[in-house]
């Protein structure tokens, strides 16, 4: 599904893009190009690059910087 409209980003680019490192918005924007435009996708990145960051495997999250947020239950 399209994420971001401006720049044709899709879900499964930013889980990709999660899979080879990125580990926050900035990376996205970076790599991808996300909330360069609008900013209307801002959100949407947000809560792809949390469910991506939460669906790494554990061995893989070890190296990241950024832990994903707990969701509180």
């Amino acid at each position: 599904m399209y994420v971001c409209i401006c720049k044709s980003i899709t879900d499964s680019q930013i889980r990709s893009a999660v899979h080879q490192g990125a580990c926050s918005m900035r990376d996205l924007c970076q790599n991808l190009g996300t909330c360069s435009q609008c900013g209307k996708c801002a959100q949407h990145v947000l809560s792809e690059l949390r469910q991506a960051l939460t669906d790494a495997p554990a061995a893989s999250r070890a190296s990241f910087p950024i832990q994903p947020q707990q969701e509180a239950a």
